[in-house]
């Protein structure tokens, strides 16, 4: 993808690094942006949340972490933080991991991913990962609808300035 590029580490409001997501406008339901800070102020990784549900939870988490984030560190059989959040946002409070794992080709306008499908005890999450060129691993997890292959046309570098405060 070589359109994502680091961003300058010089912003301190925003992420210093490009986030892939679906653009807000084009989604119908409400939007939550969330930011993981480090110490040193850096931006460790950015999550949106979609909910179509009408405030009753999440239908979408799409997660993006650079590569020094330690939001990546999962435990083996341990779900994606991303999952992990939706989880938690639906308060659903039953253990879940991960099962296996399937690689699956996938074109991103004139990019060819290599799309992890993470599959999870909890069959209404689905749950897909790809890395970037950049280094930052985005992962979607969304709660009962299939991630399908149409979604990604979807995905799109959003402006930095959607997360400066």
């Amino acid at each position: 993808m070589s359109f994502l590029r680091r961003r300058n580490a010089a912003v301190p409001a925003g992420p210093d690094f490009d986030v892939l997501a679906m653009d807000p406008s084009d989604w119908p339901g409400n939007l939550g942006a969330g930011l993981l800070p480090a110490p040193d102020g850096s931006c460790q990784g950015v999550f949106l949340r979609y909910d179509l549900f009408g405030g009753r939870g999440p239908a979408m988490i799409i997660g993006n972490l650079p590569p020094d984030s330690p939001a990546r560190e999962v435990a083996e059989g341990d779900v994606p933080f991303e999952v992990a959040q939706l989880l938690s946002a639906l308060e659903n409070d039953e253990p879940v991991t991960v099962v296996g794992v399937e690689d699956d080709p996938v074109m991103h306008e004139d990019n060819l991913l290599i799309v992890r499908r993470v599959k999870c005890s909890e069959e209404r999450v689905s749950c897909v990962q790809f890395d970037r060129n950049d280094g930052v691993l985005v992962t979607i997890a969304s709660w009962d609808r299939p991630i399908t292959s149409d979604l990604y046309a979807l995905l799109k570098p959003l402006p930095a300035e959607l997360f400066q405060q």
